[in-house]
């Protein structure tokens, strides 16, 4: 990929369409997101060491943690993206006519499009279903645990579709 390119891709659609430019303010919020939550998770992590070696073991700290993990790979996946910095195997796509490079990279995204869709829907189901359910740490609902699923699954959505808008303008 060129230098052009990767700008380009990084910055979405270079009209600035307003999907394409909601979808940078989104991403924007999540990079900053991101590094909130590793910085909350490390010194999470940190405060649990020194406790049970110094004092008396933090009971909710390792729930924390394995919440903000997961939250912090959703929160990442969206800005991998974003930037188009998720795995791809090229090798095919390489090999085809730029008309086959075109649709596959068009059929690549509907199939991200459905699962992700999938994704953020059953999320919210979930969400719905265990709202009654609380951690075993802090005591709070699964709903908010469950929520992040709807809610980065419709990031990346907004995502996909500004990556689709830009497909079919170019071409």
């Amino acid at each position: 990929m060129q230098a052009t390119e990767t700008v380009q891709k990084t910055q979405g659609d270079p009209s600035g369409s307003p999907l394409s430019l909601l979808s940078r303010r989104v991403n924007r919020l999540c990079e900053m997101l991101l590094f909130l939550l590793m910085l909350v998770m490390v010194g999470t992590a940190t405060l649990q060491v020194i406790c049970r070696f110094f004092f008396t073991a933090l009971t909710w700290s390792e729930e924390v943690t394995r919440f903000l993990l997961v939250f912090a790979s959703l929160v990442g996946a969206s800005v991998g993206f974003k930037r188009g910095n998720h795995i791809a195997i090229t090798a095919l796509r390489d090999r085809l006519s730029p008309k086959g490079a075109f649709l596959m990279s068009l059929g690549t995204q509907l199939i991200g499009l459905f699962f992700f869709g999938v994704v953020a829907w059953y999320g919210g189901v979930l969400m719905i279903s265990e709202a009654r359910q609380t951690t075993p740490g802090l005591g709070i609902s699964m709903m908010w645990i469950y929520g992040m699923y709807p809610l980065m699954g419709g990031v990346i959505l907004l995502h996909l579709g500004a990556e689709l808008h830009r497909f079919w303008k170019e071409r």
